[in-house]
């Protein structure tokens, strides 16, 4: 445990670092710690500060930076809350100052505005589908064996995905299936509806067609991809402005990963409900080692919980970002709540 002076030292240190990027040497902490020290007794602290490995050199500089076990035991023991005022309260409820006419629109923009207000890359995720129903399927022909699966539940969600039947298929076929599928799954939730359609609609549409697994792939395919995880990222450009690698390889790998949803996936899942600070290696991800993540999860009652996650640098200001972060999911809640209760409570 650190004595006063010393977590003083390293609270200024890391405030400072993480203002200006310049490292921290004893004449500046001697103006502006609390107490009056010597800049002989700020240099004794140091050594044993750095002993612990809380604080190290950078190159032959005789100031010093936070290491990573230094930000850590800043945000677990040093941190102050710091609220975000009325002003970024309003530019994140004016941000949101749109009609929406589906769920992702809302994420989706969530995560330009979460960027723009702390400047690093954000991540945001829907909340579970659990809710959601599926209103029916629909088939359009494209030509040339394509076709057009669309999927629309009760939420206003539409989506569509684009297959290749097969030659010895023919529309009449399709269609008394989309009737058949519609009449039975219409107003269940998508996770039963992709279980009936692995189970008991199989047998029913046999007597339409000779090998219905065919087209049930299509059903299925675009299902299981209205089901699953999806991240939606704001300031990816932003990585080129904090990142300390600039090895065109390690950047390729980096933005690599931010559109692989199953990795990210394992990423940005919290660790709670509470808003969580993960540093360096604690990611567990060699790529964002030199990082720091902040990821919180926002509540929608009972139609599920998202995530929020804010990629930045390890010298972020923890303070401010956290307080962005709080606020932030509090405001996206509302706009989801919002969003359900006009499709959902009618």
């Amino acid at each position: 445990m650190l004595t006063k002076r010393q977590s003083d030292i390293l609270q200024a240190i890391v405030r400072h670092y993480t203002a200006t990027g310049q490292p921290v040497g004893s004449k500046l902490l001697a103006d502006s710690l609390p107490e009056k020290v010597s800049s002989a007794t700020i240099r004794n602290e140091m050594a044993a500060l750095e002993e612990m490995g809380l604080i190290a050199k950078e190159h032959s500089s005789s100031g010093r930076v936070p290491s990573t076990v230094g930000y850590r035991y800043y945000v677990d023991n040093l941190l102050d809350k710091q609220a975000v005022d009325a002003s970024d309260v309003a530019i994140i409820q004016n941000s949101f100052g749109q009609d929406f006419n589906k769920i992702d629109e809302i994420v989706a923009r969530s995560a330009d505005i979460l960027s723009d207000l702390t400047t690093f890359t954000t991540f945001t995720l829907k909340p579970e589908q659990k809710m959601a129903r599926l209103s029916g399927f629909r088939l359009v022909p494209l030509g040339n064996q394509q076709v057009m699966a669309i999927l629309v539940t009760d939420s206003g969600d539409v989506e569509s995905q684009t297959f290749t039947i097969p030659r010895d298929m023919n529309t009449d076929e399709l269609e008394s299936v989309i009737r058949l599928i519609n009449d039975q799954l219409s107003g269940l939730p998508l996770t039963e509806v992709l279980t009936r359609l692995q189970q008991d609609i199989p047998l029913r549409i046999k007597s339409y067609m000779r090998s219905p697994s065919g087209v049930l792939n299509i059903f299925d395919n675009i299902l299981s991809h209205v089901s699953s995880e999806q991240f939606f990222v704001g300031g990816k450009m932003n990585l080129l402005g904090f990142s300390h690698n600039h090895d065109p390889n390690s950047l390729q790998a980096l933005y690599g990963l931010l559109d692989q949803n199953e990795s990210l996936s394992t990423v940005l899942d919290p660790l709670d409900d509470n808003i969580n600070v993960r540093i360096g290696s604690e990611i567990s991800n060699k790529l964002l080692d030199d990082f720091s993540l902040i990821t919180a999860t926002y509540d929608v009652d009972q139609y599920g919980k998202g995530i929020i996650a804010v990629l930045g640098p390890t010298r972020m200001p923890y303070s401010r970002t956290i307080g962005l972060v709080s606020a932030f999911r509090e405001e996206l809640a509302k706009q989801m709540l919002d969003y359900y209760h006009r499709y959902y409570d009618q």
